[in-house]
């Protein structure tokens, strides 16, 4: 073909491009196609960012209360009003007007039309350490004079504000589904890969602890292994403890996915000649093995994470997992236990709204993944 016939050939089709795209250039455009699972990444973005820079954006710390404001009701955010001396407030929430029952003794909250409290973003407020590192004093959104009642979520028995306690709680509810995956994910590569790769007494004796794991009832067996942790335990250790329970069974399921699939690529040519080149087991699993299915992983993972967050909330929940005053979903769900105290403030179910929300997102990202990493759709 002369210079003049390849300058006046047509540009390449889209098959064509198709057919020269890598493997994640391929899932990344099935995956942006998932419009649902596209939003669910989006919403755990945000939803890792809030753990992030949790003091920055709870108006208070976890742990301020104020026995003013016991099971205050939540409030709602208004827009253009004006205060008592007429001042313009664009943004505020009404304060509350408490009425207490002589005979029963409990106190009545309700919202005072007439009470405004101004409303501002990046306010002063509590003081905090930023990752422990850095001070500072401003906070997203709270009341523009510190002190003032500015509960979004409502306040629990003590005071506490728990629209600031569920952003706290973030933190530790993620970062557990996230430590606890990433080490299962270590495990189950490992164990599944020995097995796959070597087989015999080895591949016997790791396939009967999978099953003798897997026949243990799930939740008696967290049960059992959270209460041996010492309730005079440092909090952190116990964070640590219920972390490391969640991995040791979370791993089963990757590890017979793994097997299956280095029983059909031990045999691939790829794998041989390595290892006749003279790689090690651990460099043909690591950098020969485990890349050639590593989209499978990551969607594997994904589904994973919701399962190890509502373990910890479950065990939390129960009084068996994390305990105060370290603040996850789970641990605030504790309010809920109580029926009269639920009758009376339904708002201490809100941190279950984000357990919810943060499942599904979990759920619809790793059906996203999965489907974008199907080699069979292109």
């Amino acid at each position: 073909m002369t210079d003049q016939a390849i300058a006046l050939s047509p540009e390449p089709k889209a098959e064509n491009k198709v057919a020269a795209a890598g493997q994640w250039q391929l899932i990344w455009w099935r995956f942006c196609r998932h419009r649902l699972a596209l939003a669910s990444g989006v919403i755990l973005l945000l939803i890792y960012m809030v753990a992030i820079f949790a003091e920055f954006l709870a108006p208070l710390s976890s742990q301020t209360y104020d026995s003013r404001y016991t099971y205050a009701p939540p409030q709602q955010v208004r827009f253009a009003g004006y205060d008592s001396s007429g001042v313009f407030q664009p943004l505020y929430v009404n304060g509350y007007s408490v009425k207490i029952d002589p005979i029963a003794l409990n106190r009545t909250y309700e919202v005072d039309p007439s009470i405004v409290i101004p409303v501002g973003f990046f306010v002063k407020g509590e003081p905090y350490k930023l990752w422990g590192l850095f001070e500072s004093d401003r906070h997203l959104i709270g009341p523009v004079e510190a002190g003032n009642p500015f509960y979004l979520f409502g306040a629990d028995r003590l005071g506490r504000d728990v629209f600031s306690r569920t952003i706290h709680g973030t933190r530790v509810s993620m970062s557990v589904g996230l430590i606890g995956v990433t080490i299962s994910l270590v495990l189950g590569i490992i164990l599944g890969g020995l097995s796959g790769l070597y087989g015999g007494w080895l591949d016997d004796v790791i396939q009967r602890c999978i099953e003798l794991l897997n026949s243990i009832p799930t939740i008696p067996l967290w049960m059992g292994l959270a209460a041996a942790v010492p309730i005079s335990a440092d909090p952190l250790l116990v964070y640590l403890w219920i972390t490391i329970i969640l991995s040791l069974i979370g791993w089963t399921d990757l590890a017979r996915v793994v097997r299956g699939r280095f029983l059909s690529l031990k045999t691939e040519d790829f794998v041989i000649a390595a290892r006749l080149d003279g790689c090690s087991q651990m460099r043909i699993i690591w950098r020969h093995m485990v890349p050639s299915f590593m989209s499978h992983i990551i969607a594997s993972v994904t589904l994973a994470i919701p399962t190890m967050i509502l373990a910890e909330t479950a065990l939390s929940f129960l009084g068996i997992g994390l305990r105060p005053p370290v603040v996850s979903w789970g641990v605030l769900l504790q309010e809920a236990q109580n029926i009269l105290a639920v009758s009376s403030a339904p708002w201490l179910f809100l941190p279950g709204l984000a357990v919810i929300v943060t499942v599904l997102a979990l759920n619809f990202l790793g059906d996203g993944l999965r489907d974008a990493a199907d080699p069979y759709e292109y």
